[in-house]
């Protein structure tokens, strides 16, 4: 590893969220010396962040620990647009209310994380609509068009991948990556920032930023990127068998939450203790060493060490108490998934999809024929069985090994 002289770059570096800067040896001696507000953008698509996000959060995190002020930018102006990165079709238009009503919600997973307030190391959230929103046309082409060409633009992946796959791409989206370097260049002159950060599929617009901010005013910026996260099996971060997995707790159950980082790969535990934990670096050496089934106490450490940031501790506790009751006792975990069964009862294919264990009857129907669906721990053989649950009784549903449901009545 390369031999940083302040704690922000050593952070970074030790932990492995580094992959691309544009002046290393300038932002070094920087965050050495003084506090550098630096920032993320996060458009405002959803009404939460999900793991794939994660790792940005993190690097704002770690800003924050090393002593520097992280800012956290929602794109309210830029949501409208749409950021044509690594996407084949257009996005939808989103109202004004609906994005206001997504980046109330999104900010409550950043005060897990980050410590709000006025002071100069504390985190703060701005939105970018505040001044794009306020940018006229004419305006915005001569004072940042003239900064770009045509032919540069056409050089980036997000726009040259697109094109190559004769994928329509809309003027809208085109201005896309101008306007972002517009925030960095916004947020130099307002607010004295000096750092932007990102994934590295975010490298040529965070470029684009640096160099604006020194055509248009002489100021020297900096740009930082992560590597691309992706998990042993050569996935994206972000997304489990059953879907993305949100940070919010209204969007996903904690128990899940804490399933999907206790089920990652063997290979991925000590590189996502480091990323996604605030465990010491002795710690996860020592954990990432362990072999055979103690792998899996690694794993349950990550699990509670993760949801612990993202979920509180009531709630890491909560899910690692269901998961031994689960998994060791056979019993009913307070915090399994739940589906509330009428008098009538509900065929066994139905309750496995209402439960969101198979994407379909038609899946349920094969997972029975595997032998994969367990009443109570009893294997099932007719996905048309009627499960009836009688009056103040449940019954556990299991798919799998990793899958369990209760089943209970109204």
């Amino acid at each position: 590893m390369t031999q940083y002289t302040s704690d922000l770059l050593r952070l970074l570096d030790e932990r492995g969220y580094i992959h691309q800067m544009t002046d290393a040896e300038s932002l070094d001696a920087l965050a050495a010396k003084e506090v550098v507000p630096g920032y993320v953008g996060f458009d405002a698509t959803a009404s939460s962040l999900h793991v794939g996000n994660l790792v940005s959060i993190m690097l704002l995190r770690r800003l924050q620990q090393a002593g520097h002020k992280p800012i956290v930018l929602m794109g309210g102006g830029t949501t409208r647009i749409g950021d044509p990165t690594g996407k084949d079709e257009v996005r939808k238009m989103l109202s004004d209310d609906k994005i206001e009503s997504n980046i109330a919600s999104i900010r409550t997973a950043f005060e897990r994380f980050l410590t709000f307030g006025d002071g100069p190391t504390d985190a703060i959230m701005v939105n970018n609509h505040d001044w794009l929103g306020q940018l006229g046309y004419i305006e915005m082409l001569q004072k940042v068009g003239t900064h770009f060409t045509v032919n540069r633009m056409l050089s980036f992946d997000s726009v040259k991948l697109r094109l190559e796959r004769e994928q329509p791409m809309t003027f809208l989206e085109f201005n896309y990556m101008i306007l972002q370097g517009y925030d960095f260049r916004h947020l130099s002159q307002d607010m004295g920032v000096r750092l932007q950060m990102g994934g590295s599929d975010q490298w040529g617009n965070i470029v684009n930023g640096v160099e604006l901010s020194r055509r248009m005013d002489g100021t020297d910026v900096f740009g930082l990127t992560t590597p691309l996260i992706t998990k042993a099996d050569g996935t994206k971060m972000g997304k489990s068998v059953s879907g993305a997995v949100w940070l919010n707790e209204d969007m996903l159950p904690a128990y899940d939450y804490w399933q999907f980082w206790r089920n990652c790969d063997d290979r991925d535990v000590g590189k996502f203790l480091r990323l996604f934990t605030d465990l010491p670096l002795d710690e996860i050496a020592r954990l990432e060493a362990l072999e055979g089934g103690a792998i899996n106490d690694a794993k349950v450490i990550l699990a509670n060490e993760a949801t612990k940031l993202c979920r509180g501790e009531d709630a890491a506790k909560a899910a690692e108490a269901t998961a031994a009751q689960t998994f060791a006792g056979g019993g009913l975990g307070d915090d399994l998934p739940t589906l509330e069964v009428g008098a009538d009862g509900i065929r066994l294919n139905a309750a496995c999809t209402a439960l969101g264990f198979t994407g379909s009857n038609g899946e349920a129907k094969r997972k029975v024929a595997e032998g994969a669906v367990r009443l109570d721990d009893a294997v099932m053989d007719d996905p048309g069985f009627l499960i009836e649950v009688p009056a103040g009784t449940s019954i556990k549903l299991s798919v799998g090994k990793k899958k369990h449901g209760i089943l209970k009545a109204i």
